[in-house]
């Protein structure tokens, strides 16, 4: 355990500026710096926390050897050059997601985690913490719903011009799987126990097409685990709709479905279906609210919310989709186990 505060720093002050709120307000840490490359927004977040220092360079922060953790929320592209520059630099590290674009970053990225244990790392993976999947999990866990056999998890973007007219559009690559998607990824992993072992999935870009952004809008993906489960995940960037995450859930004894329009749990009867409606709330996460157990895991030890392994495992997940895209047929997902042996590799 620390003897002193931990002292944090945040690159990027979109959803940063989030996570710069989780830091101050935890009397464990001591938020020491911010980074952001639009002087204008750097300056309006830097006002609320006057005892941070403030720099348009997130190498000052990479590279400070007194900066213990540093939350990476900048652009997609920068994320997994960040992450490895602030490991290597011995940090402890909390990214937004993607953690990364491209397999052989993962390969690397999952090399410089392996080589540094003691590292925390985690990332902002925050449905785990919705009241209304927290309670569904319980459900499954508790076999409740009965044999699993089919999950649904839709991503809603509603937001396309977010894609069309702002960063999305600009940088090298964009993935609608990486950046939203991979939220459904790891909600279903965690809540069913599902690890896929297949990708089939397919894009398209009609919604945005004649528009600067360059990649698929809407990309759908069908998983299959050992079990035979099955599973499909969508990333809808242009749908006509509220931003939104839709799911369900269909079990032999038992079925939850949520839409915008609500929620419900569909349960056999004698000799029909009943049907409850789901009051437990859904839109009730704050974006720093994986940053306690980040910085628990750090100061008393242990696993944060989202494991390492965990990051990697959705982000092998999400790079599979985005293969069987591109190569038109289903793709073998690789997963790489922090806690296998050298020799095993």
């Amino acid at each position: 355990m620390l003897n002193d505060r931990l002292k944090t720093a945040v690159i990027g002050l979109g959803v940063g500026h989030q996570h710069a709120k989780g830091y101050a307000a935890d009397p464990r840490c001591e938020l020491v710096a911010l980074c952001d490359i639009d002087p204008e927004k750097l300056g309006a977040v830097a006002s609320e926390f006057p005892g941070a220092a403030t720099t348009g360079d997130p190498n000052d922060i990479l590279r400070d050897p007194s900066i213990h953790a540093v939350s990476i929320a900048s652009y997609d592209d920068a994320h997994f050059p960040q992450i490895m520059q602030a490991l290597a630099h011995g940090k402890h590290v909390f990214a937004e997601k993607p953690i990364c674009l491209h397999e052989e970053d993962l390969n690397s990225l999952y090399q410089e985690l392996k080589a540094r244990p003691t590292q925390r790392f985690s990332s902002n993976l925050v449905l785990r913490k919705v009241p209304r999947f927290i309670d569904l999990r319980q459900r499954i866990r508790q076999g409740v719903m009965g044999d699993l056999y089919y999950l649904e998890g839709d991503y809603q973007y509603g937001r396309m011009h977010k894609i069309t007219e702002g960063w999305r559009g600009r940088i090298p690559f964009y993935s609608v799987v990486h950046g939203g998607a991979i939220h459904l990824i790891d909600l279903l992993m965690w809540m069913a126990a599902f690890r896929p072992i297949e990708a089939t999935a397919m894009g398209t870009a009609i919604a945005s097409r004649g528009t600067a952004f360059r990649f698929n809008d809407c990309v759908v993906g069908l998983l299959r685990d050992s079990a035979d489960r099955i599973a499909k995940v969508s990333s809808n960037y242009s749908s006509v709709t509220p931003h939104y995450h839709s799911l369900a859930v269909y079990g032999t004894a038992e079925s939850f479905i949520q839409s915008p329009t609500g929620a419900a749990r569909y349960e056999k009867g004698d000799q029909s279906v009943l049907s409850t409606l789901i009051e437990t709330p859904y839109r009730s996460v704050a974006k720093d609210s994986m940053i306690a157990s980040f910085v628990t895991s750090i100061v008393d030890g242990g696993e944060p919310d989202v494991s390492a392994q965990e990051v990697l495992d959705a982000m092998s997940v999400s790079i599979a989709i985005e293969h069987s895209v591109s190569l038109g047929k289903p793709h073998r997902i690789d997963y790489y186990d922090l806690h296998r042996s050298n020799s095993e590799e």
